[in-house]
């Protein structure tokens, strides 16, 4: 039986299913043993996200007729943000290595990869659905438009580090993978104005090898984010057995457009993914409202 993952430090190589393009086209991190809970630092309130006001279920405002425009049936409406948030980052040593949250919320967090597909439509459906998002975005991937996740960041969304050119992380010496966090975290802080506090390693490869740990303590971010769940283009792939969402699930989806969906659109593939979690009556929740940041 599949066993679910909390937070802890692994040791050893995590083992993944590698895909055949981008971020592995939604494959994510293969299941393994539980591992020891984190230390927790003394609790904080944690810096605000995105545009550095503090979240709030912003879809208690979104009417029904924005959801019915894209095609969709509203989703459940987010939980006020916790008080006691139940991730406690620390302001050094050992990051810890996450999936999901817990949590007794019935809420999923999505997360978006790379940033390689630039629809102007998709700012459009966030900015009317207010659905919170966390993007992991390659600095070789975005830089063309860096601009272009500016709206998106406005909405409150943050934006986090997914290295300069998306390697296998694994095959990197100890200089070469710093070089990939710590390069991007230079550019995405420079550009956005605020330093990405989480990592998500390509591929999810070496999330809990030493070597990347190390290398992103000397980065800056205090987290490695995986996911249980990727989306596909109209479905969700599960690590899961029953393949069904559970309270705190993060979910993995890419800026992805037509020519790597299969002629779907940006939106039509998120507009399915809203689809699965509202079926399975689960809100969308901001995964940062969820984690405490070191303080001072």
């Amino acid at each position: 039986m599949k066993q679910r993952v909390r937070v802890g430090y692994g040791a050893g190589a995590l083992a993944v299913l590698l895909a055949a393009s981008g971020c592995g086209n939604g494959s994510g991190a293969a299941d393994r043993p539980p591992v020891p809970a984190a230390p927790t630092a003394a609790s904080g309130t944690p810096a605000p996200s995105g545009t550095g006001t503090p979240s709030a279920p912003a879809q208690d405002a979104v009417p029904e007729a924005a959801w019915a425009k894209w095609g969709l049936k509203p989703l459940p409406k987010a939980p006020a943000p916790p008080a006691d948030r139940p991730i406690k980052l620390t302001r050094s040593g050992q990051v810890p290595v996450f999936s999901e949250v817990p949590t007794t919320d019935k809420v999923v967090f999505i997360t978006l990869d790379d940033g390689a597909e630039k629809d102007p439509k998709f700012v459009e459906m966030l900015t009317e659905l207010k659905v919170p998002v966390t993007m992991f975005l390659t600095k070789d991937i975005v830089k063309n438009d860096y601009a272009y996740f500016t709206p998106l960041q406005a909405l409150g969304n943050s934006i986090q580090n997914h290295t300069v050119s998306h390697p296998v992380m694994s095959k990197l010496g100890p200089a070469q993978q710093k070089a990939q966090i710590c390069d991007d975290q230079a550019a995405l802080t420079e550009q956005y104005g605020t330093a990405p506090y989480l990592f998500r390693p390509p591929y999810g490869d070496g999330a809990n090898t030493p070597a990347l740990n190390t290398a992103v303590q000397e980065c800056g971010p205090r987290a490695v984010v995986l996911w249980r769940e990727s989306m596909q283009i109209h479905d969700m792939q599960y690590q899961a057995a029953d393949k069904k969402l559970r309270n705190g699930d993060i979910i993995l989806a890419h800026f992805r457009g037509p020519s790597e969906l299969k002629g779907e659109t940006m939106t039509g593939m998120f507009g399915e993914l809203l689809a699965r979690i509202q079926e399975q009556g689960f809100a969308v929740a901001r995964l940062d409202d969820y984690l405490a940041r070191p303080t001072g």
